[in-house]
């Protein structure tokens, strides 16, 4: 029986057929395209960040090899001891470790130029300087000769540093300080990379790393031609048409693979369009006929201008969806003349294939890399294309878990350098750097050693298998013994990989101890036997400081797999763990450093607190006893909670230290203090006594009285007569002196009847025959100008011009801005004879007591010119007001209660009661406890120290532990402080 179709029907199941068959045409053209788009996007970003990664190593080597030349000494080239200067020895031993480099120089900035140049043997290079054919070497100078003449010097040298040829030229048009390099690096106080221009002496086009040098003199200065950037480019290659490119902001082709570019190339189409549309990122272009996917990016973060392009036709990732769609249309048109009905199940069967990979596609764009299980497509394109896609989705998902470990890994090693950086105890930095290291590379243990002398010593072991914890914040000491840094012989230790990994300054990777026989491993076994452990791999890593030698080393052992099993440290994370190495070393470096330098400034403190001390026999201890004194007085007023004491505390070590130094510096001033007017013990005392002077002038009247005596007896005279004449004048000369001598000690008060009889006294009058101005220094001379007329008659005490000492500076003007209140004598010194005799009390006048108490107008200025940090801030405060009182009438700002803080009252007590009980004070008698206390009490009533600190200073005990530990036995005596307290 034959099957008749109806034409309609026929007709309608071809139009549903074909309609379907355009349908699955046109879906599967924009799925094809869509999935091409995101495998280009996945492909391009991959390269790119190969690219990135190559552009940040090339560039941070750059910038290490430039730091560590900025940090060389100066030389100069000789050709006769080339090796002789260490400088030059590193430079050559850069420039053959790292074969990529041209050249490293330095540029001065009076036009001097040192350049070295790897030559190697290279046929560009040596064509370039028209070297001879054996030149491994090229020097180059410029150079200052008779005067002002700039002289340009070529040294060609073979492999043994022997000179090949030389070349002279005269007044070289090259200058350095107007090259490029030279000037980004004047811009900035970092290494600095220059835009790409003509290199001097290679005539090729590259870039420069160049920074400041360390001792400030000119720019270093590290040449990297484009070989190195077609090196960096040359494997990156996303399809079998594509290009990779690196242009400069002009969009000129720079370099590319396989050969240097030209900066004048600007030929390509394509370029010619990106330089139109100069946008970031991926996008299509069109260029005749064909459409490109092309991406650009600035790889180099460091000022250069470089940009890198990649491109690729779109057709080398589209052709196999086209191919697709070529021969889906070709077998539908067979179905629909053949078999309509398996046509349609056939694209039917493609549509949800295509459907499902659509859908998975975007499930990928979102990051979800989860698959359906499904049969494999018995259509081979199908098949090819679904095994592609699975493929593409597994490298993405291993990709994608990668770079999130390796983020991860960022993000807590950026977390463990914030901590690190907010730790202040070495120990528990030190364990905190170990335990991180140890997360970072899930490692069972690990051990950090720190260089003490020539040892490595332990200071911190973990292990997590055994549960050991020794050192750090541990309360147990390791009993190890160190590792020698040096052998027998005192060479450098080799055998020990941990003291090799110090002296070679690079990361050790061991992957079998007991299976390595480069270094010895007989203690790690004597443990492993000892503990029933077995120490497998290694990581070894040296901490050093950037800039710096090595401080210790941090060891690794034995990495934990996710099955833990032990396994081998990746060299990926090795990377990791070194960063966290340098970071952490840096941290440890500048902490021990802080500590050391905070250490230097207490002991230069303390020093020169003792050298003040050591000036004077009258003050001595005072400048360490008062610091002592105040701490004890500080700490029981910290523990007190009422009165002044409620808001006060010293909330941590740095406002201890504050207060601390301040009580050291609170009389730096007396640096500035004549010794002979602190020690002044008589009126007349300046370097000597001035009463033997005077003394000698009472014996020149007294010999005057005997010539006369004598010449008027040879002349006939009563001798008895005489001689009562004689005695009486001779009595009077004995009592005046004595009078005299007694007015010079200072013992008693001064009345107005004493200053009568001292005035009479200083009137009687002496011949001087010899002239005054002989035998004076220069100075001197200007003091006795007019007392050139002898004989001359003179006074028995005077107040001459000459015993006016004016001052050179104006004390109003020095002072200007320190608001000092106490009033300036108009003399510098006034050593007026009769004038520091009538002293009414005590020995000093006006004018020295002024210089006295500027002692701590100068303890204040010198200390508020001083730059301390905000944790210092208050040290001159507190070093500045212990001369003040509670109501105003101290010196010299004459500040009230209002304004003395606590601290500040503490150092005018602790101040007070040092200078009362001090018994190393050999112009007075020290006071006993009792008398001092009674004195302090007085201070008290008349308001000139504060009565709560008086109160605490009694009812805390401090007033008797500091006399046991500072008085005389004698001076210790039995106190009733109730009768004091109020």
């Amino acid at each position: 029986m034959r099957i008749r179709f109806k034409v309609s029907l026929t007709i309608a199941i071809l139009v549903v057929v074909g309609s379907l068959s355009l349908a699955f045409y046109f879906h599967i053209h924009s799925v094809g395209e869509k999935a091409s788009q995101e495998a280009a996007g996945h492909l391009f970003n991959s390269a790119f960040q190969k690219i990135e990664q190559s552009a940040v190593e090339l560039i941070n080597h750059s910038f290490e090899i430039v730091y560590l030349v900025a940090g060389l000494d100066d030389f100069t080239i000789d050709p006769a001891h080339l090796l002789a200067s260490s400088s030059l020895r590193t430079i050559f031993r850069l420039l053959e470790k790292n074969r990529e480099l041209y050249s490293i120089y330095f540029g001065y900035d009076d036009s001097r130029f040192i350049q070295v140049i790897s030559a190697n043997k290279d046929p560009l290079i040596l064509k370039a300087h028209m070297a001879p054919a054996e030149t491994m070497w090229i020097l180059r100078s410029i150079e200052f000769m008779d005067g002002a003449k700039r002289v340009q010097k070529w040294y060609f040298l073979d492999r043994a540093f022997q000179v090949l040829l030389k070349k002279i030229e005269a007044n070289p048009e090259y200058d350095p300080r107007k090259r490029p390099w030279y000037l980004v690096a004047m811009q900035t106080d970092e290494s600095a990379l220059s835009n790409v221009y003509m290199f001097n002496s290679l005539r090729d086009i590259g870039i420069t790393a160049s920074e400041k040098r360390a001792n400030g003199k000119g720019i270093a200065g590290v040449d990297l031609t484009l070989r190195q950037l077609e090196n960096m480019i040359s494997n990156i290659e996303i399809s079998k048409n594509s290009r990779t490119l690196i242009v400069d902001k002009e969009y000129q082709i720079i370099a590319k693979p396989g050969t240097l570019g030209n900066i004048s190339n600007n030929s390509d189409p394509l370029l010619s369009e990106l330089s139109i549309d100069d946008r970031i990122g991926l996008r299509q272009i069109k260029i005749g006929n064909e459409i490109y996917y092309v991406k650009t990016d600035d790889v180099f973060k460091h000022g250069s201008d470089l940009k890198v392009v990649v491109t690729a036709p779109m057709g080398d990732f589209s052709t196999q969806f086209v191919n697709i769609q070529t021969r889906l249309t070709y077998t539908t048109m067979i179905w629909l003349i053949l078999f309509v009905p398996v046509t349609y199940l056939l694209s039917k069967h493609m549509t949800n294939r295509l459907s499902v990979i659509a859908s998975e596609a975007e499930k990928i764009k979102d990051l979800i890399f989860e698959r359906k299980e499904r049969k494999p497509s018995p259509i081979l394109e199908f098949y090819l294309l679904e095994k592609n896609f699975d493929a593409m989705r597994s490298s993405l998902l291993e990709k994608t878990q990668a770079l999130k470990i390796s983020q991860s890994k960022l993000n807590r090693l950026v977390e463990l350098g914030i901590s690190f950086s907010a730790a202040r105890d070495p120990e528990k930095l030190m364990e905190m750097i170990l335990l991180g290291a140890k997360e970072l590379t899930n490692a069972d243990g690990g051990t950090l050693y720190k260089i003490e002398g020539d040892v490595l010593r332990f200071r911190i072991i973990r292990n997590d298998t055994l549960g050991m914890a020794l050192g750090g914040t541990q309360d147990n000491d390791i009993r190890l013994n160190s590792v020698p840094l040096y052998d027998d012989k005192g060479n450098e230790n080799h055998d020990n990989v941990v003291s090799h990994s110090i002296w070679v300054t690079k990361s050790i990777l061991i992957e079998d101890a007991y299976d390595n026989a480069q270094f010895d491993f007989s203690g790690t076994k004597v443990f492993d036997q000892t503990n029933k452990y077995h120490s497998k791999s290694f990581l070894t890593i040296p901490l050093m400081p950037r800039g710096a030698k090595p401080i210790g080393a941090l060891q690794l052992i034995n990495c934990i797999d996710e099955h833990g099993n032990v396994t081998v440290f990746s060299e990926e994370i090795l990377r990791f763990v070194e960063a966290l190495g340098a970071q952490a070393a840096t941290i440890l470096y500048n902490l021990e450093l802080l500590e050391s330098q905070e250490n230097l400034m207490d002991s230069m403190i303390q020093l020169i607190a003792g050298a003040i001390d050591a000036k004077s026999p009258y003050t001595g201890g005072h400048c360490e006893r008062v610091p002592k004194l105040a701490m004890m007085m500080a700490e029981e007023a910290c523990k007190c909670i009422d009165g002044i004491f409620a808001d006060f505390a010293f909330k941590n070590e740095d406002e201890w230290r504050e207060f601390s130094v301040g009580a050291w510096l609170h009389d730096c001033g007396k640096v500035t203090t004549p010794e002979y007017v602190v020690d002044k013990a008589t009126k007349l005392e300046t370097i000597y006594n001035r009463i033997h002077e005077i003394r000698t002038r009472f014996e020149v009247l007294l010999r005057d009285a005997e010539v006369v005596y004598y010449k008027e007896l040879s002349a006939g005279g009563d001798k008895r007569a005489l001689a009562n004449a004689f005695d009486a004048r001779k009595k009077d000369l004995m009592e005046k002196f004595a009078f005299v001598a007694e007015c010079n000690v200072g013992g008693e008060f001064m009345g107005d009847d004493k200053i009568e009889r001292l005035t009479e006294i200083a009137g009687e009058g002496w011949v001087r025959n010899f002239d005054i101005r002989l035998g004076l220094s220069h100075e001197e001379e200007l003091f006795y100008q007019g007392c050139d007329t002898l004989p001359a008659k003179e006074k028995l005490l005077a107040d001459g011009a000459y015993h006016i000492l004016e001052r050179k500076r104006d004390l109003k003007l020095q002072y200007a801005d320190l608001d000092f209140k106490l009033p300036f004598p108009e003399h510098l010194y006034n050593r007026g004879e009769l004038y520091n005799l009538s002293v009414r009390r005590g020995t000093l006048t006006n004018e020295e007591r002024f210089k006295v108490s500027e002692h701590i107008m100068q303890t204040i200025a010198m200390l508020e010119k001083m730059p301390f940090p905000s944790k210092l801030a208050r040290v001159p405060e507190y070093a500045g007001t212990h001369h003040e009182t509670m109501i105003g009438t101290g010196y010299p700002r004459k500040l009230d209660a209002s304004q003395l803080s606590v601290p500040s009252r503490i150092m005018a007590v602790a101040d007070i009661f040092e200078a009362l009980t001090a018994s190393d004070r050999p112009y007075k008698k020290a006071k006993t406890l009792s008398e001092a206390i009674k004195i302090l009490s007085d201070y008290k009533e008349d308001q000139h120290i504060d009565p709560e600190i008086f109160n605490l200073f009694l009812t805390s005990g401090v007033y008797k532990r500091y006399a046991e530990r500072f008085l005389l036995p004698e001076q210790i005596d039995d106190v009733d402080i109730s009768q004091y307290l109020s």
